[in-house]
C-alpha cells in the first residue's frame, strides 16, 4: 500500500484530466515515465478519427479553391462622370444618350451648313457691292485719266479756239478721278498696295495739272515753252501715273477673282458631316429593330427625311447661286474687263494722234505710239464684241465700224501733215468740220460707253440673284436641324415608355 502525498504534494502535481507535457527531450527523458514515480499521468492517445481522416474529405495539401469575387460594386459618387456610368448600365439611360446625341448630332449640321453657306453668302455680295464696282472704278480711274491727257493735248492745239465743252471735258475728267481715288481709298482698307496706288496717284495728279495750266499760259502767251510744258505733263501722266492706275486695276482685279472663287466654293465639310449623321441615324434605327422588332420607327425617319431635305436643299441653293455667279461673270464682268481695254486702248491711241500735232515733226515716238495703240485697239474692239451679251455687242459693233472710219481719217491728216500742210492735219484731227476725225472718236467712245452700261447692268442683275439664291439656305438648314432633333427625341421617348 502505498504513501498517500501531503496536500502540498498534490497541488504541485499535474492535473489528472490534463495530457502530460513531455519535458524536453521526449517521453524517454530522464524522470518521466513509470520510473519516476507515482503522480505521473501518461499522455492520452489520439482519437481514432485523426489517425485515420475520412475517405471523402478532401486532401488540403492537394485541393485549391479560389478566391471568392467580390459582388461588383455600383458606381459610386456624384460628379458627371459618375452619373454617366450609371445612366449608361441601364438600358433606358442609354437610351437617353442615344436620343442627346443624335440631337446634337442634326444640329450641329444645320450650325455647320448655315455657317459655310452664310460666308458663301457674304463672299458673293462682296462681289455685288465692293469688288466688282471697285475693280470697275480703278479702270474709270485709268481711262479718265487717259482722257483728260488727250483732252488736254486737244485744247492745247487749239490754243485760243478751244472749244468750252473741251475745256469742260478735261476739268470733268479730273474731277472724276480725283472722286473715284477717293472712293478707292475709302474701300481699299483690306490692300496695302492698293492704299500705296491712291496714295501716290493723288498725289502726282495735282502736279500734272499744274503742269498742264502751265503749258496752256505759256502757249497763249506765245512762249514756246508751252508745248515743251505739255510733252513733259503728258509722258509724266505716260510713265506714271497711267501705270499706277494700271496696277491698281489689276490689284481690284485679282481681289474680285478672289471673291468670285469664295462665293462659288463648294460647302464639303458640310456635305460630309451630313453624309455622316445619315450613316449614323441609320445606324440608331438599326440598333433599335435589332433590339426592339420593330421595323419602323416614326421619328427617327422624320429626322432623316430632316437631314435629306436639307442637304438636298443645300445643293440646290449652291447650284442655283453658282449659274447667277457664272453668268454674271461671263456676261458682266469678264466682257467688261475686256471692253476696259478696248477703251483704254483707244485713248491711248487718239492721245498719240494729238500729241503728235504737238510735237510738230520733231519726234516719230507719237507716230509710233499712234501705230501699236491703234492695232492693239482693233483686236482689243473684235475680243470685247465676241464677248458681250446681245446689246453690248451691237454697241460695240459700232464703235468699230466708228473705228475704222476713224483710222481713215487719220491717215488723211497724216498725209496733209507730211506734206507740210500743218493746219490742214490740225483741222482734220481737232476740228470740227465733216472731214475731222474729232466727231468720229467722240462717237466710238459713246458707243462704248453704252456697251458699258449694258455689261454693267448685266452683271448686277446676275450678282444679285446669286447671292440672294443661298439666303434661304441658312434659314431652311436651321428650321430642318430643329425639325430633325425634334423627330429623334420624340421616336426615342416612344421607345423609353416601353420601360415604364
Amino acid at each position: 500500500m502505498g504513501r498517500v502525498a501531503t496536500p502540498e504534494q498534490q497541488s504541485a502535481a499535474p492535473s489528472a484530466y490534463l495530457p502530460a507535457q513531455a519535458p524536453p527531450g521526449g517521453p524517454s527523458a530522464p524522470g518521466f515515465g513509470p520510473a519516476a514515480g507515482y503522480g505521473a499521468v501518461p499522455a492520452p492517445h489520439p482519437p481514432a478519427f485523426a489517425q485515420h481522416p475520412p475517405a471523402h474529405a478532401p486532401n488540403p495539401a492537394l485541393t485549391h479553391t479560389p478566391p471568392a469575387r467580390a459582388p461588383k460594386a455600383p458606381a459610386s459618387g456624384t460628379g458627371p462622370l459618375a452619373r454617366l456610368r450609371r445612366t449608361a448600365d441601364t438600358a433606358p439611360g442609354r437610351l437617353r444618350l442615344l436620343a442627346a446625341g443624335l440631337a446634337v448630332l442634326v444640329l450641329a449640321l444645320g450650325a455647320l451648313t448655315g455657317w459655310e453657306v452664310n460666308d458663301r453668302t457674304q463672299a458673293a455680295d462682296q462681289v455685288v457691292t465692293h469688288s466688282q464696282p471697285l475693280s470697275q472704278n480703278a479702270a474709270e480711274i485709268y481711262r479718265s485719266l487717259a482722257d483728260a491727257d488727250t483732252t488736254a493735248a486737244a485744247g492745247f492745239l487749239l490754243a485760243g479756239g478751244e472749244p468750252h465743252d473741251v475745256r469742260q471735258r478735261y476739268q470733268d475728267d479730273l474731277a472724276n478721278a480725283t472722286q473715284l481715288l477717293t472712293q478707292a481709298a475709302a474701300q481699299s482698307n483690306g490692300s496695302d498696295q492698293a492704299q500705296n496706288l491712291v496714295s501716290q496717284l493723288n498725289q502726282q495728279l495735282p502736279v500734272y495739272a499744274g503742269l498742264v495750266e502751265t503749258a496752256r499760259a505759256d502757249d497763249r502767251q506765245g512762249l514756246p515753252l508751252g508745248a515743251a510744258y505739255l510733252r513733259y505733263a503728258s509722258n509724266m501722266m505716260q510713265t506714271q501715273l497711267l501705270p499706277e492706275a494700271q496696277k491698281l486695276s489689276d490689284t481690284e482685279v485679282s481681289r474680285l477673282d478672289s471673291d468670285y472663287r469664295d462665293a462659288g466654293a463648294t460647302p464639303w465639310f458640310s456635305y460630309a458631316f451630313g453624309l455622316l449623321t445619315l450613316a449614323v441615324l441609320f445606324w440608331a434605327q438599326l440598333m433599335l429593330f435589332r433590339r426592339t422588332n420593330r421595323v419602323f420607327n416614326s421619328g427617327l425617319l422624320g429626322a432623316t427625311a430632316a437631314v435629306l431635305v436639307l442637304l438636298g436643299w443645300l445643293t440646290t441653293g449652291v447650284l442655283s447661286a453658282n449659274s447667277s455667279l457664272d453668268q454674271s461673270k461671263s456676261r458682266g464682268a469678264t466682257p467688261l474687263q475686256a471692253l476696259d481695254v478696248a477703251r483704254t486702248n483707244s485713248l491711248q491711241a487718239r492721245t498719240a494722234e494729238n500729241l503728235n500735232l504737238v510735237a510738230r515733226g520733231s519726234t516719230t515716238t507719237y507716230a509710233d505710239q499712234w501705230t501699236t495703240s491703234s492695232k492693239a485697239d482693233a483686236t482689243a474692239l473684235a475680243h470685247a464684241q465676241q464677248l458681250a451679251p446681245g446689246a453690248a455687242a451691237d454697241s460695240i459693233g459700232q464703235a468699230r465700224q466708228q473705228f475704222t472710219v476713224w483710222t481713215q481719217k487719220h491717215d488723211a491728216a497724216s498725209a496733209k501733215n507730211d506734206a507740210g500742210d500743218y493746219q490742214g492735219a490740225l483741222d482734220a484731227t481737232v476740228g470740227t468740220g465733216a472731214d475731222s476725225s474729232q466727231p468720229v472718236y467722240q462717237k466710238l467712245d459713246q458707243d462704248l460707253a453704252a456697251a458699258v452700261k449694258v455689261e454693267q447692268a448685266e452683271f448686277r442683275s446676275a450678282a444679285q440673284d446669286g447671292r440672294d439664291a443661298t439666303v434661304p439656305v441658312v434659314f431652311a438648314a436651321g428650321v430642318l436641324a430643329l425639325l430633325a432633333a425634334a423627330g429623334v427625341l420624340t421616336g426615342i421617348n416612344r421607345r423609353l415608355a416601353e420601360y415604364r
